[in-house]
This record gives structure tokens, sequence and C-alpha cells, in this order.
């Protein structure tokens, strides 16, 4: 997280798509840049690419950022940060992005529904946080997603 207004953190990713286990992460070693592999990570697909004063910056697809947000297991402060900024996105979804987490949450095994759906029930209940998205006003949609996610089979 930076320490210096103005400034953003940037996540360097490496995607394995063949994994899906949130519980699945591995390092791959590398003798410049060892990195760790994150099952949630597999999850991402391309989505749009954001010009930045003349920077391209591809993103992934909201509703896949979603649910690596809510699967990738942090504790503490990351932890936290991660789920208000789950909020965020929640905040700037739109309907489509809303399905696109639910089609995502409808492959995945039923353990990891239940990890997404925990995760949700706890962003629910945060307060808000000095320069972090506010939780209040997604609690209401968080509470559709969870009753969308528990009528999954």
């Amino acid at each position: 997280m930076p320490t210096v207004p103005g400034l953003i953190e940037a996540n360097f990713l490496g995607l394995d798509p063949r994994i899906r286990d949130a519980s699945e992460t591995y390092v791959l070693e590398d003798p410049d840049l060892p990195l760790m592999v994150f099952g949630p990570l597999g999850l991402l697909r391309p989505g749009p690419v954001l010009e930045l004063e003349g920077l391209r910056v591809p993103l992934p697809r909201a509703g896949d950022l979603i649910a690596e947000k809510l699967l990738t297991d942090r504790t503490d402060e990351k932890g936290a940060r991660d789920l208000l900024v789950v909020a965020g996105m929640l905040i700037a979804a739109t309907p489509a992005d809303l399905d696109e987490l639910i089609h995502v949450a409808a492959g995945l095994s039923a353990e990891s529904r239940h990890a997404i759906c925990s995760a949700l029930t706890v962003l629910s209940l945060m307060e808000g946080r000095a320069g972090m998205p506010d939780p209040a006003p997604v609690r209401e949609m968080v509470t559709h997603l969870l009753s969308r996610m528990e009528a999954m089979p």
C-alpha cells in the first residue's frame, strides 16, 4: 500500500488458468523474479484496456476480479482492504458484472462458493475506513448476491 499521497498500489500478476482451487498456491521459481501463484488468480480473464496518459493498462473482467478478491484468503489489514475494494467495485458494477460474478461462482466448487458467501457476509458487517470505499451503500446488493449464490445447486 503506498504511503505517499498520489501513488497507487500496483500488482504484477502471472496467471495460471489451469488452477481454480482457492487453496492451490505455489512458488514460480525464477532467478530474477520469483512469484507466488494463487489459485483464484486463474479466474481472471482479460477485460477492458484502460488508457492513462498514453499508457495502456489491461484490466481483468469485473466479475472475475470481484470473485478473486472474495476468494483469496488474506488476513488482518490486507484482508480488510481487499473487502473494501470489493465494496468499491460493487458500487461501480453493472448488472452484467454481477451476472458475471454469479456465473463465475456457479463454476466453482461448493467450498469455494461458500468462501465467497462468507467473504460477502463479512463485507456486509464491516465499518468504513478512511480513504477506502464505504461498504454501507452495497449492503443491499450484497444481500441480493448472497441470495443468488445460496440458490445455486
